[in-house]
């Protein structure tokens, strides 16, 4: 299960910190800070997800 939960997170990781950059962005916080936050936070939020989504590949 860890190539296919690191390709999942790898893809879930894009989505999540690509999106919470773009709302970063889009509030204003135009500085380093904001931006590395905001993408590190969607790559946080992205382990549970696609370990949850690994999962239930592996599953089926």
């Amino acid at each position: 299960m860890s190539r296919l939960f690191s390709l999942v997170w790898s893809l879930a990781a894009t989505v999540f910190g690509g999106s919470a950059l773009v709302a970063v962005l889009v509030a204003g916080w135009v500085n380093a800070p904001a931006i590395v936050a905001a993408l590190a936070a969607g790559a946080a939020l992205a382990a549970p997800v696609a370990y949850a989504v690994a999962r239930q590949l592996e599953q089926q």
